[in-house]
């Protein structure tokens, strides 16, 4: 084998024996000064397949002190799944500014939403109409926040820290666990809970899932849009980093067949659920939710595509797709009311089923159709 890549038909992969690279010689090139006047900003943006995150660079002569100082951008969206090729230019408007922990100094990095030739926004931006909906329901004062788990995978797909052909013991020993007999890629999660509050991303924990090479992080809570725009800047710094370590952040929602698999919980309380007796406006909540079971299911799965139906069986922990449960302190039902909340009567609660790979915005604007809105 030639260390080329090689094709397959899902997309193209290095194959078992990529051409190694000399990260060392390339460190030198870091400390090349850059005009003091120049800032280098990276924008991103979720491309057509509502899943994945792409980015350019671009100098700028200024500091800018908003996104009101940055210029609105193109990209070519054909080559996105986002255009057509004989219309192919595609806005991406800059939203929300984090610093840069790979250039550092005052370099950043840019999350923006993605408009077609006519200015409307492209079947992916999702981030407008849950700007809206957060705009309209401010008044309830609205909190999200989300626990999001990955699996680390080697190139070709398979979980890091597995056997080579197969599988590692069950589930068990892993979560939260230490040991090199347990725990892989510890070093890069230190370097992405780093990264990410330095971003000014509110990550307030990571920890080792439920097998080897899953893990989790949480983001906010942090009122309306906020945690959403976090969770996929966070989504895209882990990535950038797993590309540094030579590994790939796999939100895919069920990787292997059989094993616990992937989802992005999401944490949601209003003003009325932290107050005193807010438990009454969480069960009222968890009604709308329960009557809306199959709506929100559709809005939970990145593109529709039956991703989170491979997860969502009923076994590993995890409720069916099929059904509504809810319970307290229950990881296996489809909404948890935590056991604290349970006791203290307010606080929030938490949907496990959207899929790992699902669009915060997305999940945003359902739960505050259903909850508040009672759609």
């Amino acid at each position: 084998m030639d260390g080329r890549l090689q094709y397959n038909p899902e997309g193209l992969t290095m194959n078992t024996t990529p051409i190694a690279l000399n990260k060392a010689a390339m460190r030198k090139y870091e400390d090349l000064e850059v005009p003091c006047e120049s800032i280098l900003g990276t924008y991103v943006w979720i491309d057509g397949s509502s899943i994945n995150l792409r980015s350019k660079d671009r100098t700028f002569e200024f500091v800018p002190k908003s996104t009101k100082d940055l210029p609105i951008w193109y990209f070519d969206g054909s080559n996105t799944g986002q255009a057509k090729e004989e219309n192919s230019d595609t806005y991406i408007f800059p939203q929300n500014i984090y610093h840069d922990p790979f250039r550092r100094g005052s370099h950043i990095m840019v999350l923006c939403d993605t408009y077609q030739h006519n200015y409307q926004p492209t079947s992916t931006n999702h981030r407008k109409n849950c700007l809206v909906l957060c705009e309209k329901g401010e008044v309830e004062e609205p909190w999200f926040g989300f626990n999001q788990e990955f699996f680390l995978t080697t190139t070709e797909g398979r979980p890091l820290g597995w056997p080579a052909g197969g599988f590692p013991a069950p589930p068990g020993p892993y979560y939260c666990a230490t040991g090199a007999n347990k725990i892989v890629a510890r070093d890069l999660m230190e370097a992405f809970f780093r990264c990410c509050l330095f971003a000014g991303i509110q990550l307030n924990g990571i920890n080792p899932g439920t097998t080897p090479s899953q893990w989790n992080f949480q983001v906010g809570p942090s009122p309306g849009i906020r945690s959403a725009d976090d969770l996929w800047m966070a989504r895209y710094i882990l990535s950038r980093l797993a590309e540094e370590y030579g590994t790939v952040a796999s939100f895919e929602p069920q990787p292997v067949p059989d094993w616990p698999g992937n989802g992005t919980f999401v944490y949601f309380s209003s003003k009325d659920m932290r107050e005193d007796d807010g438990i009454l406006v969480i069960e009222r909540a968890i009604d709308k939710l329960a009557r809306r079971h199959g709506a929100h299911i559709n809005e939970y799965d990145a593109n529709n595509g039956g991703d989170n139906a491979r997860r969502l069986t009923g076994k590993n922990g995890q409720p069916h797709i099929k059904d509504f449960t809810a319970g307290v302190a229950n990881r296996t039902c489809a909404v948890r009311i935590p056991r604290q909340v349970s006791e203290d009567k307010k606080g929030y609660l938490e949907d496990r089923r959207p899929a790992a790979n699902a669009d915060p915005y997305r999940i945003i604007s359902i739960m505050l159709r259903t909850c508040i809105f009672d759609e």
